[in-house]
């Protein structure tokens, strides 16, 4: 009899999970459940989105310092390049930065291998370390030497964080909300650019003041290597290495004893325990696991060729011309990118992921239209700056609405369990790629071939977005992730 009822209780747990709103189906729920006897009941419904809250704040502090950093020599260049000599030298200036792409690349490919190997947690520690030393001798140096080195440290700290701490949140999360969780990393972004900013602007009047913005970033490093060690394993990787006693103790952490059954069943319908086989390159390219690979990879190379670090970038000159300073423009876009992020937050739970991608690139194709028409001929002068400026805080908003945190969430969800981490690896290490030629190509293409047509090719691509997500990308909302893995993956 027991038997039964825990499969009579797993098949409405997993219905109750699959529901689009928990609060407006939360009494027909209850009723379903209340027919259960000798309080099995109390073991179904949503757990707590409370438990989960604190491990997840912690692990997305490496979002915090990806933001970061990737802003913290946009106001500091200048001063940098005085006190260590290469004032002047585009190729210096340009390795600075790129340094810290190529080392980002490194990270994101090795990040499934860690992830897979020591676990989410200790692979979140270990972003941890690259970051500290790296910032540390930047913060020391006086040579450009040293300099290139230390961002190539932070850079492979930077490909590792984000995509570990995705799988991370992803695992940790109750279905209900792991949208609105999912959301963390990217308002965390927002905010690491943002302090960057904030931090960064008295290093044009203050000397020295840029080796004080490099030393403030070990702080939050140090404090996602020591408050890991008190956060929950990712229950979905110990039940895979064969550890399911210990999946037990962080899913009743996760989520309170009386889920802790419900979540085992559901784990055990994909993920086999005592799985450490290792997963091949290959198979991540051809076979059953194809399809959401390359669906994985085509989202994210979509998202870097719709134009976003190219918006970034011109965004200063944009302002400049309509005589708003850097430092106000740049607080303008970080405010617009962090409320639309904060507000997909709020929505990716309701509306889901699949609206949300469609509604978000939409918008950025047309808010590159309104940036087409600003560089044409026949626009009046009086309209050209509010074309171009409006143009460019719509696109920021369009992409942070759907564009921005999506993608990582939904790579984490779609993902077999066997391949997550390494899938997520591969996607990433591309996202890295099409970032660097985006930004390499950008500045040439805008010469030789003028605003109007670079941003139309970006209107275009931002057009194919909206048709591949219609056609390829299945909604996610509310489902767990073993029910996501049914429907995608074929039997055989």
């Amino acid at each position: 009899m027991r038997g039964v009822r825990l499969a009579d209780a797993y098949s409405i747990y997993k219905r109750a999970s699959s529901n689009d709103h928990f609060t407006d189906d939360y009494d027909d729920r209850e009723q379903n459940l209340g027919r259960l006897q000798n309080g099995v009941w109390k073991e179904i419904g949503n757990p707590s989105w409370r438990r989960p809250l604190p491990h997840i704040l912690v692990a997305i502090i490496s979002s915090l310092l990806f933001g970061y950093h990737l802003g913290v020599v946009n106001d500091t260049l200048e001063s940098m390049s005085l006190d260590l000599g290469f004032s002047g030298s585009s190729l210096a200036e340009g390795l600075v930065v790129s340094t810290c792409l190529g080392g980002a690349f490194l990270g994101s490919i090795f990040s499934g291998w860690i992830a897979d190997g020591v676990g989410r947690r200790r692979g979140l520690q270990l972003c941890a370390l690259p970051m500290i030393i790296g910032a540390s001798m930047s913060a020391a140096t006086s040579t450009l030497g040293v300099m290139l080195l230390g961002r190539l440290f932070v850079g492979i700290g930077m490909g590792l964080g984000p995509a570990v701490a995705a799988l991370y949140v992803a695992e940790v999360s109750p279905a209900f909300v792991r949208g609105t969780y999912g959301s963390f990393t990217q308002i965390a972004t927002c905010l690491g650019l943002l302090g960057a900013l904030l931090v960064g602007i008295p290093a044009k009047d203050t000397v020295g003041w840029w080796r004080v913005c490099f030393w403030i970033s070990t702080i939050p490093a140090a404090l996602l290597a020591v408050l890991m060690e008190f956060c929950a394993e990712s229950p979905h990787w110990l039940f895979k290495r064969g550890r399911a006693d210990l999946a037990e103790e962080e899913l009743e952490k996760l989520m309170g004893a009386s889920h802790v059954k419900y979540a085992i069943a559901e784990m055990s319908k994909t993920d086999k325990g005592d799985e450490v086989d290792n997963v091949r390159f290959g198979e991540l390219l051809y076979g059953r696991h194809f399809k959401v690979v390359f669906m994985g990879s085509a989202l994210f190379a979509l998202q870097q060729l719709s134009g976003i670090n190219a918006v970034f970038y011109f965004s200063s000159t944009v302002f400049k011309k309509a005589g708003v300073p850097s430092d106000i423009a740049n607080t303008c876009v970080g405010i617009v990118n962090l409320t639309g992020s904060i507000i997909a937050m709020i929505l990716m739970d309701r509306l889901g992921r699949k609206v949300l991608l469609i509604g978000s690139f939409f918008g950025m194709a047309i808010a590159t239209a309104l940036q087409v028409t600003a560089a044409s001929s026949f626009v009046p002068s009086s309209a050209v700056l509010f074309l171009s400026v409006g143009g460019t805080l719509l696109y920021v908003l369009a992409f942070s609405l759907g564009a921005g945190p999506v993608p990582s969430l939904l790579l984490s969800e779609i993902f077999p369990g066997r391949i997550r981490a390494k899938a997520m690896a591969f996607c990433m290490a591309a996202h890295w790629v099409i970032n660097f030629l985006v930004g390499l190509l950008f500045l040439p293409m805008l010469e030789h071939l003028g605003p109007q047509i670079v941003y139309a090719i970006f209107a275009g691509f931002c057009l194919l977005a909206v048709a591949f997500v219609k056609k390829n990308v299945v909604e996610t909302k509310g489902k767990t992730l073993q029910e996501i893995e049914f429907a995608l993956l074929p039997a055989h």
